[in-house]
């Protein structure tokens, strides 16, 4: 007769850390949530309130600058002999508006600069060159 042989029960050596990776995922989404809501401000404040006053409205002076280097102020072609005054007196008008150039992304660049030192001789103290945001 063949005896049987009884099999050990193998003791487990490996610990199993499926639950303790879940167990830490949920607890760093949960701070990832609660995080940006502990930013907050936590006191209240009740500000003042003032009757509005006449506020006078700064408004830009736009120079566009197309391809071929011509110079349009206003909506309207204006010849190179004439940007100078031009420019003058819309600052004039308006001495705390900026010069904002819109130059063509094919116009020269010393279509752009011509204009920016006729500004600059105009009495222009500050400038803003316009471009588009890639998306």
């Amino acid at each position: 007769m063949r005896r049987l042989k009884r099999r050990k029960a193998a003791a487990i050596t490996d610990i199993n850390i499926t639950p303790f990776t879940d167990v830490a995922l949920v607890l760093l989404i949960v701070f990832m949530i609660v995080m940006p809501m502990l930013n907050q401000p936590s006191i209240e404040v009740n500000l003042p309130t003032v009757e509005t006053t006449n506020v006078t409205q700064v408004t830009n002076v736009e120079v566009l600058i197309d391809r071929h280097g011509r110079v349009h102020i206003g909506g309207r072609n204006v010849h190179d002999n004439y940007v100078e005054e031009t420019i003058r007196g819309l600052i004039a008008a308006n001495p705390d508006g900026p010069v904002i150039i819109k130059g063509d992304g094919q116009a020269s660049y010393d279509s752009v600069i011509r204009v920016v030192n006729k500004a600059k001789r105009a009495g222009a103290s500050r400038f803003a060159l316009a471009v588009e945001l890639d998306r």
